[in-house]
């Protein structure tokens, strides 16, 4: 039997054991589903968490508090490495991560009762700490937009990372916060090559319309950079001065990257996902990877998960240092400020006031 070609439209068709769970449950495809596969729907579940802000410690994340409007994410880029994340809902970091996602409903409000508490200290949020909260359901359910409306009601600063074209769609409420300093926003862009974009990340946006969004943001006066996350070294390293550049001619101010890193199972899956996609390449990615990676696949030690080490790693910096300087991208954005912040009046405090 061929080797099954996995879900049309999804980053993999593996669902690996979860490494949490005592029982696995090994599913063997037909040879009909081996030789078509079939289209995996999207399941969505309600997420009743009674807080929405997640606190991070890392020294490598320049913020302290995330939100997340929904856990595991559609786009189903294959390299995520927020995939794991979800072995803790009981779910599989593979197709589970992308077909099965949980939804925050009441993430507005949580947000609203978590800045009016007089505990709370006005200070960065970040929106898309770990899963993209303009995934494709944003379109319908708002949420992300909902919550942003609650930051700029209290005049609370928000840096927004995705990769989706959608963010466009919320260049109001961005503009709004960031007359007050209070906003900015970074888009990932992997790749310019539509056809790697559409196997890596096949549900995102693809290349055009991130720069267009950057375009959008930019006349709208928000402040917007690049993101080049993550840069696989010997698969879209040589693109670094096309994509700065891309970016750049959009209104982009600023640019960071992220090396590539691959937690378990993601390892495993993106091994998977290389040998189906670019078979020819796979042993020079991987063993840049490990190059970078101290002969691992992932390396999770502060101050060198994000950039890796060793003659590899360096000369990918070095490439990313001389684009961005050559592009004026070296510099970051505006700083976002507090000095706005503001507890507006809750419904009804005008009756207790007469």
């Amino acid at each position: 039997m061929n080797r099954p070609e996995g879900p049309r439209g999804r980053g993999t068709g593996e669902n690996p054991e979860n490494r949490f769970e005592r029982l696995h449950v090994e599913y063997e495809p037909s040879e009909e589903e081996v030789l078509s596969p079939a289209k995996v729907p999207t399941l969505f579940y309600r997420d009743a968490s009674r807080t929405i802000l997640a606190e991070n410690d890392s020294p490598d994340i320049p913020f302290r508090f995330s939100l997340n409007p929904y856990r595991g994410c559609e786009h189903g880029c294959i390299y995520c490495y927020a995939r794991p994340t979800h072995e803790y809902l009981s779910f599989s970091a593979g197709l589970d991560f992308e077909t099965r996602i949980m939804v925050k409903q009441d993430a507005p409000e949580l947000l609203r009762q978590a800045l009016r508490s007089p505990r709370w200290q006005p200070q960065v949020v970040s929106l898309s700490g770990n899963t993209d909260c303009y995934q494709p359901v944003e379109r319908r359910l708002e949420l992300t937009r909902a919550c942003l409306a609650v930051f700029r009601d209290f005049m609370n600063p928000v840096g927004v990372i995705t990769k989706s074209a959608l963010v466009a769609r919320d260049a109001d409420l961005l503009a709004e916060l960031a007359a007050n300093r209070a906003a900015h926003v970074f888009l990932s862009i992997t790749t310019l090559e539509d056809e790697l974009a559409g196997r890596l990340e096949p549900r995102a946006a693809r290349p055009p319309r991130r720069l267009q969004a950057i375009e959008t943001l930019a006349r709208a006066g928000v402040p917007v950079g690049v993101m080049v996350a993550p840069l696989i070294p010997g698969l879209n390293d040589a693109e670094i001065p096309a994509i700065l550049a891309a970016a750049a001619d959009a209104g982009a101010r600023s640019a960071s990257y992220v090396l590539l890193r691959l937690p378990r199972p993601v390892d495993a899956l993106f091994a998977d996902w290389i040998e189906r996609h670019y078979p020819e390449r796979r042993q020079r990615v991987l063993g840049r990877i490990r190059e970078c990676r101290d002969g691992r696949m992932s390396d999770a030690a502060f101050g060198r998960r994000m950039r890796g080490q060793g003659v590899y790693a360096e000369h990918v910096a070095a490439l990313f240092r001389q684009s961005a300087r050559r592009l004026g991208l070296d510099n970051p954005l505006p700083a976002l400020d507090v000095a706005a912040f503001r507890r507006p009046p809750q419904s009804g405090d005008q009756l207790k006031l007469c």
